[in-house]
């Protein structure tokens, strides 16, 4: 039996470091632009595993619970990096 590997319809073509299924990739963003939809990744992450335990998918929410808060753990760590004022 012969099998075909094809080749994804749509390729990336540069990093996106809060790439979310059905989200365009965006090349270039301002560390703001950046930090604001790394928390809002955060953000739906969160909604996602809530859903996910409403829904009695205990071992998909337990992953989704987990990813939220290494989301903000990365907002929190670009806003160490870059000149962003400090958080009160």
């Amino acid at each position: 039996m012969f099998i075909a590997i094809a080749r994804p319809a749509v390729e990336p073509t540069g990093p996106d470091a809060v790439a979310v299924p059905g989200s365009p990739a965006i090349a270039a963003m301002s560390p703001r632009a950046l930090h604001a939809r790394l928390l809002e990744n955060a953000a739906l992450r969160r909604m996602r595993g809530v859903e996910r335990r409403r829904c009695n998918r205990h071992e998909d929410a337990r992953y989704w619970l987990h990813a939220a808060p290494v989301a903000v753990q990365r907002a929190s760590a670009l806003r160490e990096h870059t000149s962003f004022a400090p958080l009160p």
